[in-house]
């Protein structure tokens, strides 16, 4: 099983780093931490493993053990946390480890049955909101794990759609602007075809309550949403959410703080084969797109919104031509 990861600088290496995992099944997630000077993968085989990347090269340093089927995915915590990562599973469970001192991982909390079928997702919130993990689940419930002051974890849960949900993802955290700037929101992938919208108000005993904004009608996902992506603020004042799915399509939602309120979608492209994953730039102007073809492609929007393919990173490992 072999992952690859994109280098640091584009100068240092002209080609793809690949890194031979020795996972014994297949790698479903790879993640870089915030300095991206370490990988976790996580695979079929229960296991993750940590890597120390500098350069060009890799080093293994640590395999976490712990849960007791496949592993989906997995997230960073913000460093002002520690060397935090979590990661869920087909068992049920999200676990929550933590490396301290260097190169000695401890398990910090094992969130055993948090859901009643598998954990398809799961992602840290801005550190702004404290320790907070959201995870996602085919049992159809999003749950946020919080870490409180006296070192214990709180659970709260919301019923998102009765066929499952596949991904969460967090909104940036946004300070000063209109209104309550500082609830939290996340976007969810179901497998009924579509995406919502959570919000959080930051009041006091508030609870989550889906967003009442409706979606645009112009374009929509006809299986499964896989994925969903919201991206870094780039345009004051205006959020972009990405999501992809089961029927080849990528579709970029966008709303602006007017009165409307609607997200409007807007179709990237159709791959023809199903759209795994996606995942933006640090500045939000990227969108990498990870599709059954076994493809990488890069996407940038011009100046009239359009996006247009920018790169190909082409799959060695996973067969494809280079």
């Amino acid at each position: 099983a072999e992952v690859q990861q994109a280098p640091a600088a584009a100068a240092a290496a002209p080609g793809p780093i690949v890194i031979d995992t020795q996972h014994d099944d297949m790698v479903h997630d790879s993640q870089l931490d915030y300095y991206g000077t370490k990988l976790a993968t996580a695979s079929s085989d229960r296991t993750v493993k940590i890597y120390d990347v500098s350069g060009n090269t890799y080093t293994q340093t640590a395999t976490l053990q712990g849960h007791e089927g496949p592993v989906w995915e997995l997230s960073w915590s913000h460093p002002k946390f520690g060397v935090v990562l979590a990661s869920c599973g087909f068992d049920g469970s999200v676990l929550i480890h933590r490396e301290s001192p260097p190169g000695s991982w401890a398990l910090i909390h094992a969130a055993r049955g948090l859901h009643d079928s598998s954990v398809n997702g799961v992602s840290f919130a801005p550190h702004e909101y404290g320790l907070l993990c959201a995870s996602a689940s085919s049992d159809g419930r999003v749950s946020f794990l919080s870490h409180n002051e006296d070192d214990t974890w709180t659970v709260e849960y919301v019923t998102d759609n009765a066929l499952g949900v596949n991904a969460v993802s967090w909104a940036p955290y946004v300070a000063g602007a209109d209104g309550d700037s500082t609830a939290m929101r996340v976007a969810t992938a179901g497998c009924d075809n579509r995406i919502r919208f959570w919000t959080k108000k930051s009041s006091a005993g508030s609870q989550w309550e889906e967003d009442a904004a409706p979606l645009g009608q112009a374009v929509a996902h006809s299986d499964w949403v896989r994925d969903v992506a919201w991206a870094p603020p780039i345009v004051p004042g205006m959020d972009v959410v990405a999501s992809c799915s089961e029927d080849g399509t990528v579709i970029v939602w966008t709303r602006k703080e007017d009165g409307s309120k609607v997200w409007e979608p807007s179709l990237l492209n159709n791959f023809g084969e199903p759209v795994w994953r996606l995942s933006w730039s640090v500045t939000g102007s990227i969108l990498a797109v990870s599709s059954g073809d076994s493809t990488v492609t890069l996407w940038k929007a011009g100046l009239d919104g359009k996006y247009k393919q920018v790169s190909q990173v082409e799959d060695v490992a996973g067969g494809g031509q280079q």
